[in-house]
């Protein structure tokens, strides 16, 4: 699958990784064939894991603020959603941050999580096959993983 392909397919959420617009995408999916499923799972991943850098996780989530008015940290699930919503919100958006870390911003507000998207890749296989599917992709989209795009955490 192709980064073209890939982005087709998120452009079917419509920007917005709501639960109703990931079944859709997974359904969409899952009348591709399983190579494409796994394809599209890799390409999610590193989509992610590019986004896993220190200068969008230590952005403050917008829209709440912590005791006496600072700011409120992105936790590691919060940073993780808020990645997935960079994601679904398209190619444009995500390319976009990467020149101006003032575009993620946004995608930190609790009204913006992402979690949907995560789950979309096993819900087509599910969908393809009938069967769960314990993958594991070239990428690790967890927080905190991409160890060049968090130089401080290094050991």
């Amino acid at each position: 699958m192709t980064w073209a392909d890939f982005w087709a397919l998120i452009d079917t959420l419509n920007g917005e990784a709501t639960h109703a617009n990931c079944q859709r995408l997974a359904e969409e999916l899952s009348r591709r064939s399983v190579p494409d499923i796994i394809r599209f799972a890799e390409r999610h991943a590193e989509a992610l894991y590019r986004l896993d850098q220190e200068k969008f996780g230590t952005l403050p989530v917008v829209d709440l603020t912590a005791r006496y008015g600072s700011p409120f940290p992105q936790s590691s699930d919060v940073f993780l959603y808020a990645r997935c919503a960079v994601v679904a919100a398209g190619q444009a958006v995500w390319e976009s941050v990467f020149f101006d870390v003032g575009k993620f911003a946004p995608y930190t507000s609790s009204e913006r999580d992402g979690e949907w998207l995560l789950y979309v890749p096993d819900k087509a296989y599910e969908l393809a096959t009938g069967e769960e599917w314990d993958r594991s992709t070239r990428y690790c989209f967890e927080s905190y993983s991409n160890r060049d795009g968090w130089p401080h955490l290094r050991v």
